[in-house]
C-alpha cells in the first residue's frame, strides 16, 4: 500500500471514533424508576437463559448476564415462584 492511502485509510478510521467521543460526553438523562413498574424477560436459546432483559413498560432499561449474582438471584426467585 502507497503510503498515501494508508493516510487516507488512517483519516478514514479515526473520523467515527471522534464522532463516539462527542457521543460518549452528551449528560445523561436519567428518569427515576419506579420499582413497581419493572419486569424481567427470560431470553432462551436452545431451553437455555442466555440473557435477562430488565424491562418497563416497553422500554429495555438493561440486559443482565444470567451468570452473575444479581442474575442468578433473579432467576432463583422466578424458579421458587413457578
Amino acid at each position: 500500500m502507497s503510503e498515501e492511502a494508508v493516510q487516507a485509510d488512517e483519516a478514514t478510521e479515526q473520523k467515527p471514533v471522534e464522532e463516539a467521543k462527542a457521543v460518549e460526553s452528551a449528560p445523561v438523562e436519567e428518569t427515576p424508576v419506579d420499582p413497581q413498574d419493572v419486569s424481567y424477560q427470560a431470553v432462551e436459546k436452545e431451553g437455555t437463559v442466555t440473557a435477562i432483559w430488565e424491562m418497563q413498560g416497553q422500554k429495555h432499561l438493561r440486559t443482565i448476564d444470567p451468570r452473575s449474582n444479581e442474575g442468578k438471584q433473579i432467576l432463583a426467585l422466578f424458579e421458587t415462584a413457578a
